[in-house]
């Protein structure tokens, strides 16, 4: 009886033990679901329990479009045969500083705020709140041995280590080969021009392979993560000397978008830029050459990155991705050269990745963005990524996806994302009513501003027909100069003649007066009527109009009309033609006006004897200086005889500059403060009893101005006023470096003979070339899928661009004429949603097994091989949203 009591318990032992692992098992199910759903890159890697290295190899200003990777036969074998290579690899800002600030953080521009190469980079603001978020400060807390070697952010002044890296060896500002600064573990490290010492793409490589063969000998079970960011092929392209002959007929960047110039159709830089000089194209074939000179070294560092792998036995537990910060353009548009545009050539860039379990040979053509290098980073190793990244983990497109059991034939269709925002400036300013301001079409500078409007028939007539106000002529040096016919003409009209005959002294207000002066109604000075002026040459700076402006004179009204009468004594002209101006005036005010040193111009009407005006024939800069009628300078014959008195004359107006710009600062301090303190008008109309008691109404400085100025306008003015002052700042600067090339408005470069001070040297000399403009503002949405492949763009200053790469793969025909309202009205949407995401999940429409069906809005009414860019009629399309410009 013992026997059987003591069998049955034997007997259903092992019930007993299926039952105790079937209920961890029953409540741990959805922790098995969830590890079902992981990658099998992380299944294999925990299983292991080894966390692999990670090594991210970056590049500066890399193209893919224009044939750059012809140049590196060993990296595309190592990494293309080698691991997958992503064919819709992009970039979302084309510029290098908040390209690598959206690397670091994960952040789209309009999240991280470093809007360009100067807006936020590596500023105090950046350093506060976004570097100790990057992708290292996780990863170091994590245990990875992290390291940084080469080009950080463009402003980063090595003053400091980031958080997050163990080992820094980085540059100060921006670029360069040789004569550069490091700054090694917070200590600046100087270099000059010796190559075996100092090239930087080899002491970057050479570093890195170092600290990651010590970190595996000190710490062996200590995983690496290293950033290896070269500048090549970034300016000024010093190759390493070996290389220096190599390429001779470099010719790839010869797409059919090269000097496709210029385009009407397209935004106001493309609208400007006309086709290149020969001067211009043969600079394009060598900065090609020497572009591809310096890739060869970068070549040879993925090479020799990848033997030591091989040789520390870590090649199969590595992840190595090689990318660039965003694209480059080489003559394409009839741009010399550059970034920062929204098209191919600059958004579109190489995308590499090798690594365990990542399919070899593989072409993927799912998109992918420089916002997902953090995340992907950090899920490559296993560390959990932080919600307020706008990017996404590229693992699970690595997955080869293999059927899990023989019934399972085909492979599941990924979720992934078909569109994402490509936004490139600073965020517009608002009003006051909460509407963007629109930026400036035209920033042309004056005398192409002229040329264009030249070309108009309205402006090619004398001052005759009826309402015109502007004409064009052609002075004796060939310029094309734009004079107003009301300013002008009117000056020897009939009514003008008799007016100047009056004198002067007639059209004077009365400006000592205390009280009001209600007489004089038929003819005054027009306050209101100069208000207005002021308020329409504001609204005209928007406008391409060349504008002239009357110094030292007085506006007046008379019968409806407005003149400006020249009441200063120290702008006069000199010259035998003007001979009756000289007979009214005395010896000792004509020896006085020869001594007299005065810097300025402007000539207005004077009154003479014979009330007759006569052009003056030579205007006084300085006392031994004047402008002729046909713009030229002509100067006594001592200054072109005597070294010492040029000097002295130099010298002299250099200080009548300083003094001017002096005074023209204290002046507008001046101005400001009227402003500030401008009394009420007076009312003629009102009864006087009103303002028997003055001081009932009268106000104090203090409340007028707090009445006139709040604090949101008072911060605006501030913004103008600083904003002015910049602009002013830059203009000086370029006047010390006698900067000929710069242009307001315009991003403008020089090269010489001595540019480049390693072979092949340039020969050709000196030229001036514009490459962007501050109105390049823009978001994007770029979409790729089955049945689109469209770029759309909205530009700040209103205009739009639509391009079907499908049908015109190189973005030469603006076909936003081809498209209906309701399109339009559906891309700007979602445009927007895209413009203020914030996270992967907002950031990412995601496209899946059943494809969305609202892109077929998107295709075009008609197609034409050539569409005419028009505005399409409101009448027959329907509404838009406000701001859009045909």
């Amino acid at each position: 009886m013992a026997g059987k009591g003591l069998s049955a318990p034997l007997h259903l032992l092992p019930l007993l033990l299926i039952l105790v692992g079937i209920l961890p098992v029953a409540q741990g199910s959805g922790y098995l679901s969830g590890y079902r759903q992981r990658s099998r890159l992380q299944r294999d890697r925990q299983s292991r329990n080894i966390r692999p290295n990670i090594i991210l190899i970056l590049t500066d200003d890399q193209d893919i479009e224009l044939g750059s990777m012809q140049a590196m036969n060993k990296t595309r074998q190592i990494l293309e045969k080698g691991g997958t290579h992503f064919s819709n690899a992009f970039s979302t800002t084309p510029m290098c500083c908040p390209s690598r600030s959206t690397i670091l953080t994960g952040k789209y521009v309009h999240n991280h705020h470093t809007y360009t190469n100067n807006e936020n980079c590596s500023s105090p603001s950046w350093q506060a709140h976004h570097e100790p978020h990057t992708f290292a400060v996780h990863l170091n807390n994590s245990g990875y041995r992290t390291a940084f070697f080469g080009k950080y952010l463009n402003e980063y002044n090595g003053s400091y280590v980031p958080p997050g890296w163990k080992e820094w060896v980085a540059l100060v500002k921006n670029s360069r080969f040789y004569n550069y600064t490091l700054c090694r573990n917070g200590v600046r490290e100087k270099h000059s021009s010796d190559y075996p010492k100092d090239y930087l793409t080899d002491i970057i490589t050479n570093d890195s392979i170092n600290y990651f063969r010590m970190s595996k000998k000190m710490y062996p079970h200590r995983p690496v993560m290293m950033v290896l960011s070269h500048v090549a092929p970034h300016g000024p392209e010093d190759s390493a000397p070996q290389y220096s002959s190599a390429f001779p007929n470099a010719s790839q960047h010869i797409t059919p978008s090269y000097n496709y110039a210029p385009n009407q159709d397209k935004h106001w830089i493309l609208r400007y830029t006309g086709p290149m000089k020969p001067v211009h194209m043969q600079f394009t074939n060598m900065l090609q050459r020497r572009r591809m000179q310096t890739l060869l070294s970068v070549d040879d560092s993925v090479e020799k990155v990848y033997n030591m792998l091989m040789e520390t036995g870590e090649l199969d537990n590595t992840y190595l991705i090689y990318t660039s910060d965003h694209g480059y353009h080489i003559g394409q548009f009839g741009l010399v050269k550059g970034k920062s545009m929204p098209y191919e050539f600059d958004i579109r860039v190489p995308f590499y990745v090798r690594g365990p379990n990542v399919e070899q040979g593989a072409t993927n053509p799912h998109i992918v963005l420089n916002v997902d290098l953090a995340p992907t980073l950090l899920d490559m190793a296993g560390v959990d990524i932080p919600a307020e990244m706008d990017g996404k983990s590229i693992l699970k497109l690595l997955d080869t996806d293999r059927p899990v059991n023989r019934f399972q034939l085909t492979r599941k269709a990924k979720t992934w994302r078909d569109s994402f925002l490509v936004e490139r400036g600073k965020p517009l300013h608002k009003r006051p009513d909460g509407k963007e301001m629109a930026q400036e079409e035209n920033f042309l500078p004056k005398y192409q501003r002229v040329k264009d409007l030249c070309q108009k028939a309205e402006y090619q007539t004398s001052c005759q027909q009826p309402g015109q106000k502007w004409q064009c002529v052609e002075d004796p040096t060939g310029k094309l100069r734009l004079y107003k016919c009301k300013g002008m003409a009117s000056l020897y009209a009939p009514r003008m003649q008799a007016l100047m005959a009056r004198g002067a002294s007639n059209l004077s207000p009365t400006l000592n007066s205390e009280t009001c002066n209600c007489a004089d109604v038929g003819f005054k000075t027009s306050v209101m009527k100069r208000k207005k002026l002021l308020t329409k040459k504001k609204i005209k700076s928007g406008k391409t109009v060349s504008r002239k402006r009357w110094a030292r004179s007085v506006s007046f009204e008379l019968d409806g009309d407005l003149y400006a009468v020249d009441l200063e004594e120290g702008y006069q002209p000199l010259g035998s033609t003007n001979s009756s101006w000289a007979r009214d005036m005395t010896g000792a005010e004509r020896n006085e006006e020869d001594t007299e040193e005065f810097s300025g111009m402007g000539v207005t009407a004077k009154p003479t004897t014979s009330n007759k005006l006569t052009t003056p024939a030579a205007l006084k800069v300085t006392y031994r200086c004047s402008i002729l009628m046909n713009d030229t300078v002509k100067c006594d014959g001592g200054l072109y005889k005597s070294l010492q008195a040029w000097k002295d004359h130099k010298l002299h107006i250099e200080h009548e500059i300083e003094t001017l710009q002096t005074k023209i600062k204290n002046l507008r301090e001046v101005k400001g403060h009227l402003k500030k303190v401008r009394p009420e008008e007076c009312q003629c109309d009102t009864p006087s009893y009103l303002f028997e008691n003055k001081d009932t109404f009268r106000l104090n400085a203090g409340r007028v101005h707090s009445l006139r100025m709040p604090s949101k306008q008072k911060s605006q003015w501030l913004q103008k006023e600083q904003k002015r002052r910049k602009k002013l700042r830059k203009f000086l600067k370029r006047l010390q470096n006698n900067d000929t090339c710069s242009m307001p408005g315009l991003t403008c470069f020089t090269h010489d003979n001595h540019h480049w001070q390693t072979p092949p040297f340039w020969t050709m000399g000196p030229f001036c070339a514009c490459t962007s403009a501050n109105n390049n503002t823009y978001w994007c949405l770029r979409t790729i899928n089955d049945t689109h492949n469209f770029l759309f763009c909205e530009f700040a200053t209103g205009f739009l661009e639509y391009f079907d790469l499908n049908t015109d793969p190189y973005q030469l025909i603006n076909a936003v004429s081809t498209l209906d309202r309701n399109a339009l009205n559906s891309m700007h949407q979602q445009l927007m949603d895209l413009r203020g995401c914030k996270g992967h999940k907002q950031c990412n429409p995601e496209k899946g097994g059943k494809e969305r069906n609202y892109f077929s809005e998107y295709r075009p009414v008609h197609r034409r091989k050539r569409p005419k860019v028009k505005k399409p009629s409101s009448k027959s399309l329907g509404q838009i949203w406000e701001g859009w410009v045909g």
